[in-house]
């Protein structure tokens, strides 16, 4: 398949240079301890982890979640720029400060990340019995071990639907305690010294962005480009023939294998999702504010969201199918729930090279 770059700024003189960069990292740093305050004052970053509970502002909106999701976004981009324009920043506060950002934003993921898959999963049995069974809310200790309700005068189909409520209940058994467990780590993490430390350096980012002598007349576009280019090749190297059928039958070898470790084909997919949000944070500093939405990038990151959404659940299907003395008709609920999510992988395989090939090839 051709390389082609995706979407190239279009000034053929100068480009932005190290004062741009240094505008986005403080933009963003802003908005890091923006986020850190709304969060605080939500009552979510403090007191013990067995207590802590999240507040609901009067629109009826989770305001710690969302300050957490923001202050997440604002760690991946701040961590992502350093990354990708590393060489007009200097190297040892730069590489230094990378990896903690990244321990806090996935510390700050998993506690969403657990709820979400369960939700997946607990639709995806209702879907798969065909019967007015209905998922538990996720996370709801009253709801805790029931599994579904099931409603008179619907037709049930046999062994999947017995098999799919004791699923459903083993499966919020498993992810609440996973979820509960990640919001105990996150609190704890954000009263931890460690976390101090990051919130001291972004805050001193908020305000110095420590660029070299050279990032002043540093023409941005050619690290920027690097960066594509890096997505590029990865996405060369995926199997996108296999993936030119919504489904691949090979994908479900490995399904419920003995082995725990990851399905073998998801790793280079998982790593252009990583590419291509680091090219979308290059554009944001190319462009800044102004940057203009590219919905073909937008339609492929969301194909790479879906996959990655699936390719976690399937696991945790997986997981708990290999938990000891269930009963056979859950192990069978649960394996075709698993192969369901795998299906699910291929078909955003399968969609994100419908998107990739308008985005390569395109239109005169």
């Amino acid at each position: 398949m051709a390389q082609q770059h995706l979407d190239p700024p279009t000034d053929p003189t100068a480009g932005p240079t190290g004062d741009a960069l240094a505008g986005y990292l403080r933009a963003q740093a802003t908005e890091f301890l923006r986020s850190l305050r709304q969060h605080r004052e939500t009552g979510a970053g403090g007191g013990t982890p067995a207590r802590a509970e999240s507040r609901v502002g009067e629109n009826g909106v989770d305001d710690s979640g969302d300050a957490a999701l923001a202050l997440r976004r604002s760690a991946r981009r701040i961590s992502g720029t350093l990354h990708t324009f590393r060489p007009l920043l200097d190297t040892d506060w730069s590489e230094g400060m990378r990896p903690e950002l990244a321990w806090l934003s996935g510390t700050l993921a998993r506690e969403h990340a657990y709820a979400a898959r369960l939700e997946r999963l607990l639709l995806a049995l209702h879907r798969l019995s065909g019967s007015s069974v209905f998922p538990t809310q996720p996370g709801g200790a009253g709801n805790a071990g029931t599994g579904p309700r099931s409603q008179p005068g619907v037709p049930e189909r046999g062994n999947l639907t017995v098999g799919a409520a004791k699923a459903g209940a083993l499966l919020e058994r498993q992810l609440t305690l996973a979820r509960t467990r990640a919001h105990s780590a996150a609190l704890q993490a954000l009263g931890s010294s460690r976390f101090h430390a990051v919130a001291d350096s972004v805050a001193v980012l908020a305000s110095e962005v420590p660029l070299t002598s050279a990032a002043a007349t540093a023409d941005l576009r050619p690290l920027a480009a690097a960066a594509e280019e890096r997505l590029c090749d990865a996405v060369a190297a995926l199997p996108l023939i296999t993936a030119g059928h919504p489904y691949n039958a090979e994908a479900l070898i490995h399904g419920l294998s003995p082995d725990p470790a990851p399905h073998p084909q998801d790793g280079p997919w998982h790593q252009v999702r990583l590419l291509l949000r680091l090219h979308r944070y290059a554009r944001e500093v190319l462009y800044g504010e102004d940057a203009p939405v590219d919905v073909r990038l937008l339609t492929a990151g969301q194909a790479l969201n879906r996959h990655r959404d699936a390719s976690e659940a399937a696991a945790a299907a997986a997981a708990a199918a290999r938990t000891p003395r269930i009963a056979p008709a859950t192990a069978y609920a649960l394996g075709v729930l698993h192969a369901d999510q795998r299906h699910e992988v291929e078909a955003a395989r399968f969609a994100f090279q419908q998107s990739w090939q308008k985005q390569t090839v395109g239109t005169p």
